[in-house]
């Protein structure tokens, strides 16, 4: 996982490795300060000497100023290095997603995608930081100050040695009880991220049925939960903190009472044995012993808490979308022609029963097919396979008479519009969301589609028309303006297949004809599949297709269902009379 996560690093390597060289020339500094002083008390202010005060004065301010110029040195690489590493990760993550197939996207929720795309990349990019920096200071100042503290006692160095296997027993009992913990949390992060999707995409709902209350009841309940979680783990890590203090302050007081002794017994003499400015020196080089040890405890528990996010993003990473070209892959659609030859269906290897089952059907190239059927009868999957966004479980399924799967996916979707039973339109102008079908389309080409689909007329009406802006999942627009874009957008495109499903629903039954009609005269050559409710959306279609149970239950014209479908006769019998009362 490290591995793979690490080649996010690329462009930004020299940062990361300048970080923690710096850090390193920081940790000198700091280590040799003490050095200094010691020199500066013993031979300069002990002895009276001025030209030694002032000397070693001088050295001190210099490593001083040289830490301060590597510790901001390394700050800067080790933000730079950081920042690069969450940018490159987000990028590959959600580019990964972009080739995800829909039952890759099944697999993930979007809740979920969105806390790994967002909190589980910052969380590793302050890991990151951190290793690249703290996890270098801790154990260099460790060795280097407790090699500097030998050099002037070992005897006193001993005591390190008792404080040291303490803090590390604690970090051992404290870690694994934070870690489930955590990991939890980041689990909980998920159903947060999508209640309040939830809540703000349906916001429109909650208000018409006055829930607001229950929503904030649910979102409390979550946000309470992390709330818990946080408190127990920080109270478990709040016990590393007496466990130090109590340490260093053991390690002084030792120290004092051992190195007091020892400096009476040299009567404060260099050649003789400790000093005082050995002692001073020892207390520092314990703090930073200590300390160091501390701070390694710290990135180590940050390593912990980084697990989980280092799994969920490699995950993401690492999912194989299960829709893929092969490798020699067909480059062109011949035309618009469909042939299911014993295709069954099911959206889960696990399911025990298939969603389409046994069908065969021939659609000739620039033929108008209708497909009617009741709630569940598997019309949506059925058209959603011939752009491949599923695979067939069995049979075969052809455009243009060459095996889906043999096709360029680009290129078999760039030949197949479709407008979904869930209108999607994007944060921009009209314009902009009617390029998203053809980006190079000229102004006059936009003005037909949006003609074709009966839109010029509310979009003229706009005081900015094309330019108008469209808010996020088109908000301000009316679900039958929304429609009529989206198959503008769809028409724009030049598809050689066309799919309708249940797309002019919230349009009258007028305008349902006269966008059927423009389409039958301005656009013959395109195959078109429309899926609909209503018996007068594909009374005129060369072919209507009754579907039920995930099968076809019934194939041919108009006037041939009346004669032998039962449940077309039902359905076109119900919907004639509602239109009588």
């Amino acid at each position: 996982m490290i591995r793979r996560l690490a080649r996010c690093v690329r462009e930004y390597t020299f940062a990361a490795i300048m970080a923690p060289l710096t850090m390193i020339g920081e940790v000198a500094m700091e280590v040799t300060i003490p050095k200094v002083m010691k020199a500066l008390y013993d031979y300069g202010v002990a002895m009276g000497d001025m030209r030694v005060v002032v000397t070693r004065s001088i050295e001190l301010v210099l490593c001083a100023l040289c830490s301060l110029c590597f510790g901001v040195a390394s700050a800067a690489f080790a933000t730079k290095a950081g920042t690069g590493f969450a940018r490159n990760l987000r990028h590959d993550m959600y580019y990964r997603v972009q080739d995800f197939s829909f039952s890759n996207i099944d697999k993930f929720s979007t809740a979920s995608i969105v806390t790994r795309l967002t909190s589980d990349v910052a969380n590793l990019q302050m890991t990151f930081q951190m290793m690249i920096r703290m996890a270098i200071r801790a154990p260099m100042t460790m060795i280097l100050a407790f090699a500097s503290a030998l050099t002037i006692s070992v005897k006193l160095s001993l005591v390190y040695c008792v404080a040291m296997p303490i803090l590390i027993v604690a970090l051992i009992c404290l870690v694994p009880l934070v870690h489930k913990i955590f990991d939890r949390v980041f689990k909980t992060y998920d159903k947060l991220n999508n209640a309040v999707q939830e809540n703000v995409h349906g916001i429109r709902v909650v208000k018409s049925f006055v829930r607001e209350d229950k929503e904030i009841e649910k979102f409390t309940g979550i946000s309470e939960s992390i709330y818990r979680d946080f408190c127990k783990a920080e109270k478990i890590l709040a016990l590393n903190n007496p466990v130090m203090q109590t340490c260093v302050y053991g390690c002084i007081l030792a120290i004092s009472w051992m190195g007091a002794k020892m400096v009476v017994a040299s009567g404060n003499i260099p050649e003789n044995g400790l000093t005082t400015g050995d002692l001073s020196a020892m207390f520092t080089y314990t703090t930073q012993v200590l300390s160091s040890l501390m701070m390694l405890s710290m990135v180590y528990v940050m390593m912990i808490m980084s697990r989980a996010p280092l799994r969920r993003t490699y995950e993401v990473l690492t999912e194989e979308p299960d829709l893929v070209s092969p490798p020699d892959a067909v480059e062109e659609v011949p035309d618009g022609s469909i042939d299911f030859e014993g295709v069954s269906f099911k959206y889960s290897r696990n399911a025990k029963n298939m969603a389409l089952r046994d069908v065969d059907l021939h659609i000739p190239a620039g033929a108008t097919v209708g497909i009617l059927g009741g709630t569940g009868s598997s019309k949506s999957t059925l058209v959603q396979l011939i752009p491949r966004l599923y695979d067939v479980t069995e049979g075969t399924l052809k455009v243009g008479g060459i095996d889906v799967r043999s096709y360029d996916l680009e290129v078999l979707r760039d030949s197949v519009a479709m407008v979904l039973q869930k209108n999607e339109l994007f944060s921009g102008t009209i314009n902009e969301n009617l390029r998203w079908g053809n980006p190079e389309a000229t102004d006059e080409e936009i003005r037909r589609a949006c003609r074709l689909a009966c839109a010029d007329e509310f979009i003229e009406g706009f005081p900015d028309k094309y330019e108008t802006h469209i808010e996020q999942g088109g908000t301000n627009v009316s679900g039958g303006q929304k429609q009529r874009l989206c198959i503008a957008r769809a028409i724009l495109k030049k598809p050689k297949i066309l799919i309708l499903d249940d797309s002019t629903s919230a349009v009258d039954t007028k305008t349902d004809a006269l966008i059927r009609k423009a389409m039958a005269e301005e656009i013959p050559g395109t195959t078109k599949l429309i899926i609909a409710q209503r018996v007068s959306s594909v009374q005129d279609a060369d072919i209507i297709i009754i579907m039920d149970g995930g099968a076809i239950a019934a194939m041919g014209t108009h006037e041939e269902l009346l004669k032998t479908s039962t449940i077309y006769q039902e359905v076109f019998n119900s919907q004639r009379k509602g239109g009588e009362d």
